[in-house]
């Protein structure tokens, strides 16, 4: 039998999930059949921008993983665990922080950009966490003999940093890291927010994994459609309409002919939405029942955090006793 491979992955505890991480998740779902996976809740991460909403966490936390549990991640199969918990990974930090060029993390693309975007929100981000963050990721990683990273294109950058960062502690030590491969996942059409913006929690134009029919309906009700078509009986132009975007994914057995009655004026908007809201409800039926099922056990989410802690922390403090061996001998 093939050695399976192991896959670390996580988020920043903001909440409820929206539509837009449905596919990350399913894709999460998928990898536990092909690897050993660690899924982390970002929590330390969260604080590198958001120090003054640290409160918030706790019950953020809760409320992402069991948005995770109920759209399929299995705490039998994989290890679902809060950063914050796992003190090695603050230890392996410093010790990387003790070897890796200061240059290395200043040409990261997304540190300049993300200066700059933050800071026109107001934010004051130049901190030596922020500048550091990218190195705690490649610990985050490396922790676990990661061998594989799943992250999107613009990600990229900060797995080449990991293999390069293990790459140093391997050649000034010993070999103790593998050099990770980013599996970068074919891209499927981008889901919108309701104002045709990305979907965001920041830009307040999501509809919630598992939403309830109500959140459902008026949301739906606010997408933003064809701006030149005024009456139902005016010919539409679906590639201008988020209403269109979204029956793209979710109703594309029937996108031939939404796109055949809009541009021929035979479908209003209003029409178009509800069909649209009725396919979301129905999609959405089985996330929330579970969801409400997962809230119903009364401490399940935390039984579920505290046994994947166990799982990681083993993995975690083995790593470790390799590491510092190589470094003090």
């Amino acid at each position: 039998m093939a050695v399976k491979g192991t896959i670390l992955s996580g988020m920043r505890p903001t909440g409820r999930l929206h539509l837009g991480h449905e596919n990350l998740l399913s894709n999460w779902a998928r990898l536990q059949d092909e690897y050993n996976c660690f899924f982390m809740v970002a929590d330390w991460h969260a604080i590198t921008t958001g120090w003054e909403e640290a409160k918030e966490i706790e019950q953020n936390t809760l409320d992402m993983v069991a948005d995770w549990l109920a759209t399929g991640l299995d705490p039998d199969r994989s290890a679902i665990f809060r950063q914050s918990k796992i003190m090695e990974h603050a230890e392996l930090h410093l010790m990387f922080s003790m070897v890796t060029p200061l240059s290395w993390l200043e040409r990261v693309p997304t540190y300049k950009d993300q200066i700059q975007k933050l800071g026109e929100m107001g934010k004051d981000i130049n901190t030596y966490g922020f500048l550091g963050y990218p190195l705690l990721q490649a610990a985050d990683i490396l922790i676990y003999k990661a061998t594989a990273v799943p992250v999107g294109e613009d990600q990229l950058p900060h797995v080449e940093l990991t293999r390069e960062v293990a790459r140093r502690f391997n050649h000034l030590f010993k070999p103790v890291f593998p050099e990770p491969q980013g599996i970068v996942k074919k891209e499927v059409a981008s889901l919108p927010g309701i104002d045709g913006a990305k979907m965001s929690k920041s830009y307040h134009n999501y509809i919630s994994i598992g939403a309830d029919p109500e959140e459902i309906k008026k949301n739906v009700n606010l997408m933003v459609t064809d701006p030149a078509r005024i009456r139902k009986t005016d010919p539409g132009n679906p590639e201008v309409c988020v209403v269109h975007k979204f029956h793209r994914i979710y109703n594309p057995d029937l996108l031939e002919g939404i796109e055949v009655e809009c541009r021929g004026g035979r479908i209003g908007c209003v029409a178009c939405k509800k069909q649209l809201a009725g396919s979301l409800e129905l999609q959405s039926a089985a996330v929330r029942e579970r969801r409400q099922e997962i809230l119903s056990k009364r401490g399940y989410i935390e039984e579920v955090l505290r046994d994947g802690e166990a799982k990681a922390r083993a993995v975690a403090r083995k790593t470790m006793e390799e590491v510092r061996q190589a470094i003090f001998g």
